[in-house]
């Protein structure tokens, strides 16, 4: 194929994209495009890779010459999907890259939030170890994640690599059935697993039957002791409603990999200094150098199958 562009290479630009650029004669990269910026970009390119930019009907409707839009994510919201098939353009995605990494920063947020981890942590900076009366303090409360029962909202690839881990820590592991998933065996009714977890792990996508559904009253049918941790979307939970919960004392912690608006240029309900025991990460669960060297590698694939006649990752 004669020429690429990448429209938002930016989180990707430290990864080896050797094999990426075999693919074309000329790869042009952007570390980000602007929405006035992309039509003149994709001009007169045959693949367009992009992440996040928004290509809608009008730009694609500009692009004579494209073929493939190389989407080096999951999510496809930001691709008229229909426009580009009526065009004649296949768009594909990347899928599952940032499994390991995910499963594993939800436990790198459950153990800190057990053990206190940041507290202590900042205990120590402050002075607090060195002026001691003992070897040892243990002024936050610290818990073991063996015999408790963990609950999971949204039991797909993530879900289900959560609950393997969950169980070798010795955890009892409740599902729940997801709004608008259809009835399954073995899954519990949202408002019925909720009284019943001492952690809830949420990993559905964001649709509306799922916006929003940990609000005030789904937070209230927790335990007082019970921790939320969210590496799914921000608009999942209520972010007034866990803030306040924090702040009350009805829920004992919780963290975020995600916010309902990112980045959160704005400010953001969870982002205030005085909600105790919250953590929140900038969207990084994913971000690992493996995760992020298989969606090249995926993207790779993609382009050299349809090269190929073959539809590889095709979503529409």
């Amino acid at each position: 194929m004669k020429k690429a562009v990448f429209l938002d290479l930016e989180s990707l630009e430290d990864l080896d994209l050797s094999a990426l650029e075999a693919q074309f004669d000329s790869l042009e990269t952007h570390m980000a495009t602007a929405p006035e910026q992309v039509a003149q970009r994709i001009a007169d390119a045959e693949v367009v890779l992009v992440n996040k930019v928004r290509l809608d009907a009008d730009v694609l409707a500009q692009a004579a010459r494209l073929k493939l839009v190389a989407i080096v994510a999951t999510g496809t919201n930001n691709v008229d999907l229909d426009a580009a098939a009526r065009g004649g353009i296949q768009v594909s995605n990347c899928r599952a890259y940032g499994n390991d990494a995910v499963i594993q920063h939800v436990f790198s947020l459950m153990l800190a939030l057990h053990t206190r981890l940041i507290d202590y942590h900042l205990a120590v900076r402050a002075g607090r170890w060195q002026r001691a009366s003992q070897f040892c303090f243990l002024d936050f409360p610290i818990r073991e994640l063996a015999g408790k029962t963990l609950g999971i909202l949204g039991y797909g690839n993530l879900g289900q690599g959560v609950a393997r881990i969950a169980e070798a820590f010795g955890m009892r592991v409740l599902v729940a059935q997801r709004p608008g998933g259809g009835d399954k065996a073995g899954r519990i009714p949202l408002d019925e697993l909720l009284p019943q977890v001492d952690v809830l792990t949420l990993h559905c996508p964001l649709t509306e039957q799922t916006r929003n559904i940990i609000d005030a009253a789904a937070l209230a049918r927790m335990k007082p002791d019970a921790f939320l941790i969210n590496a799914a979307r921000g608009g999942i939970v209520d972010e007034p409603a866990l803030a306040q919960a924090l702040r009350q004392g009805r829920l004992a912690g919780a963290a975020t990999d995600v916010l309902s608006a990112e980045p959160p240029k704005d400010g953001n309900p969870l982002l205030e200094d005085d909600i105790p025991n919250l953590i929140v990460t900038p969207h990084c669960a994913w971000g690992s150098r493996e995760a992020r060297q298989r969606i090249i590698q995926q993207t790779v694939e993609n382009i050299d199958a349809f090269r190929r006649g073959e539809r590889l990752r095709a979503v529409n």
